[in-house]
């Protein structure tokens, strides 16, 4: 587990880990294939193929995290339609009181997530998680996804800190193994993201479905 003693800095991925991850995999495979096929006049079959195709072509990159991009691609206002469903958006078990938990106990809480400001801006309307935050970066800033070692360099010199002392949680293996790769010491990923799909293997990193796992204790 983690010895909380030894962390300073706490980063922290936002879609998955803090928020359920059940408001993205609605949107992208339910929401915009309906809409797309409303808007342009084609079966929900073809608009299911064509957004899976073209999602599938630009996984892990900066352009599968754009909304800018997706607008532009499927001439559909993707941070408008995102609105019409934000009711799905919450945050997962437990992680406010583990947000406030750190953050009681002097730690460094940075927001590192591959979501589009424009995206962060309509969750953070909904859930008010930024207010436990300390730093909120998008990769869209660093014009490098969290896949790519160039974002955590760009990272590391703006943020100044040490990968010893530093726990990075996310939901994605790739992305972990990433951060691996820098240096990041302590790393744990999130095996339930999606709260309507079931828990998938930790694989090998430091696995939790939920923050109560790792949440820390207070001193009285």
């Amino acid at each position: 587990m983690i010895d909380w003693q030894c962390i300073d800095t706490v980063l922290l991925d936002m879609d998955g880990t803090l928020l359920d991850l059940h408001f993205d995999n609605y949107f992208w495979l339910v929401h915009l294939p309906e809409r797309y096929a409303q808007e342009h006049q084609v079966s929900l079959e073809e608009a299911q193929a064509y957004l899976s195709a073209q999602i599938r072509n630009r996984e892990g990159t900066l352009q599968w995290y754009c909304l800018d991009h997706w607008s532009e691609l499927v001439k559909l206002d993707i941070p408008a339609l995102k609105r019409e469903i934000q009711h799905k958006i919450q945050a997962r078990p437990y992680a406010e009181q583990f947000l406030q938990n750190l953050k009681n106990l002097g730690k460094r809480l940075i927001l590192i997530t591959n979501c589009h400001p424009a995206g962060i801006d309509i969750k953070f309307e909904v859930t008010n998680i930024d207010q436990w935050l300390d730093i909120v970066i998008s990769s869209h800033e660093f014009s490098s996804p969290k896949e790519d070692q160039l974002f955590w360099q760009k990272l590391a010199q703006r943020e100044h800190f040490d990968p010893q002392r530093t726990v990075f949680i996310d939901d994605t293996p790739r992305i972990l193994r990433s951060a691996q790769t820098f240096g990041i010491q302590h790393l744990v990923c999130v095996t339930a993201p999606d709260s309507q799909k079931p828990a998938h293997l930790p694989e090998e990193f430091l696995g939790i479905q939920h923050f109560d796992e790792i949440m820390p204790a207070l001193s009285r």
